[in-house]
């Protein structure tokens, strides 16, 4: 555990990373982190990962026989033409 101290930065409080805690947690300059506040007495930061955005190719080369469903007929409704 490293200790930091908090300083002012603008009308805000900041503090600085270790550059080995950031190598080691993978973040660095422009990186996005999550703060979470548990009570008064404890802050959390955590790297905010994107998402992984897959392509309509992915998600159809994970189809397979085993977990794919069958047709559902919901009839029609209403004035619906087919």
């Amino acid at each position: 555990m490293a200790t930091v101290t908090v300083q002012k930065w603008g009308n805000s409080l900041g503090i600085r990373i270790p550059k080995e805690v950031a190598d080691w947690i993978g973040i660095d300059q422009g990186s996005e982190l999550e703060l979470h506040v548990s009570g008064r007495e404890s802050i959390t930061l955590k790297p905010k990962r994107p998402r992984k955005k897959y392509t309509l190719e992915e998600l159809l080369a994970q189809i397979t026989p085993e977990n794919r469903h069958e047709e559902i007929d919901f009839e029609t409704e209403g004035r619906e033409y087919l």
